[in-house]
């Protein structure tokens, strides 16, 4: 029975620059959610229906140059994820084009969140730019070509079959290519990058990273592994690897698992040793 998971069925985005797209993006999605799950699943229970989602703000927007340029571009995707629905959000440090965000960075970006939500008003109603004709028109569209996109891998025999032919990941890439071309081409602008650039002599701040937390986690690791009953996590990992083997649910063995001190490396190598390692079709 559907109903009985669907409800619990969540969804992982990321916001990119144009921002009136997104938002549009979010709404078809919505749309496309409620109407598989109720004319394609059957789905009786309304909450099955709703599509729950997180958005990120898009790392792949971050520009080295000029960084502090991304505080807008952040600030500009975290706001169209709210107006298009998003359930929470995770803001981007600007400088993570750099390296791990500073605490600065880190600070800006949930005082982002911050503002948009206790200060912009637009929390204050669901679907704030509902009605607009440019934006309607738009969600149509990015519906209809998200659902050519699904009529294809259906074609294809399903979405294991899709991946299997290598179709989800040479989509990506195409697009990805395209994205790149258009840059260096000069056909898309990124301020900083290929339009309004400036030349500095100014080291950005980085994260600094002390080696000692290195040795010390490695030393930590070290310890744990003396100090563990090894026959019990032999066995944990057994049971793990069993489990992954057959068609039984892998949380409960990989639970224990943890809790007989195995690391999160050890259990990865073990579903690593029953499923491979993935590697591009092409």
């Amino acid at each position: 029975d559907v109903d009985e998971f669907a409800p619990r069925l969540s969804f992982f985005w990321n916001a990119h620059n144009n921002f009136l797209e997104e938002i549009a993006k979010y709404r078809a999605a919505r749309r496309i959610w409620y109407s598989l799950m109720g004319e394609r699943f059957a789905a009786q229970k309304a909450a099955s229906k709703l599509l729950r989602f997180h958005t990120q703000t898009g790392g792949s927007t971050l520009t080295a140059q000029q960084p502090e340029n991304n505080v807008v571009r952040v600030a500009l995707q975290a706001l169209a994820a709210v107006m298009g629905g998003t359930q929470s959000l995770h803001t981007n440090g600007f400088d993570e084009a750099l390296g791990l965000p500073t605490e600065r960075a880190a600070k800006i970006a949930l005082r982002t969140q911050q503002i948009i939500g206790y200060e912009s008003g637009v929390v204050d109603t669901a679907d704030p730019l509902g009605g607009s004709y440019y934006l309607e028109w738009l969600t149509d569209e990015v519906e209809a070509k998200a659902r050519e996109y699904l009529d294809r891998i259906d074609a294809m025999g399903g979405a294991v079959a899709a991946i299997e032919a290598g179709f989800q990941m040479d989509e990506i890439e195409a697009a990805a290519y395209e994205y790149a071309k258009s840059v260096d081409d000069g056909e898309r602008t990124i301020v900083g990058v290929n339009r309004f650039v400036e030349d500095t002599d100014v080291e950005p701040e980085v994260f600094p990273i002390d080696p000692a937390l290195q040795r010390q986690q490695a030393e930590r690791v070290r310890a744990l592994r003396a100090s563990r009953d090894q026959d019990a996590v032999a066995r944990a990992l057994d049971d793990v690897r069993a489990a992954a083997s057959g068609t039984q649910n892998l949380l409960p063995p990989m639970r224990v698992a943890l809790e007989r001190r195995t690391t999160l490396g050890e259990v990865s190598d073990a579903l690593r040793e029953v499923f491979g390692v993935y590697q591009p079709t092409r």
